[in-house]
């Protein structure tokens, strides 16, 4: 059974910069859009940004000129590198292909952007 495993969270100081990473446990993705999200009000998960397997990108306004996703299909890994980090952004990150399923939400990966 497919599982999405995050990993590249930590602790940076404003203005700094994390790589986090998606990889697949059977190796191949299998979805033509997969995206990084983060929790957003209660309970819901706000997309953060995609990419489709045509290379297409999309991002929220609130990261826009700070985050870039990246697909490496030999390795089948999706990168979210983010660059100018804000306290704003602390949050759990994780990734789900689009629409989201709920079995493959995972533990996601803790970013936290504090002095």
């Amino acid at each position: 059974q497919l599982q999405l495993v995050q990993s590249g969270g930590g602790l940076v100081q404003p203005g700094g910069s994390l790589r986090l990473s998606c990889a697949a446990s059977t190796g191949s993705f299998e979805f033509s859009r997969m995206g990084w999200y983060r929790r957003s009000s209660g309970k819901r998960r706000e997309l953060v940004s995609s990419i489709g397997s045509d290379g297409s990108t999309y991002y929220v306004q609130s990261v826009k000129g700070r985050v870039t996703i990246t697909s490496d299909d030999d390795r089948n890994i999706i990168d979210l590198q983010m660059t100018n980090l804000k306290p704003e952004d602390t949050n759990v990150y994780y990734c789900n292909r689009i629409p989201d399923e709920d079995k493959l939400w995972g533990q996601g990966t803790q970013v936290t952007v504090s002095l």
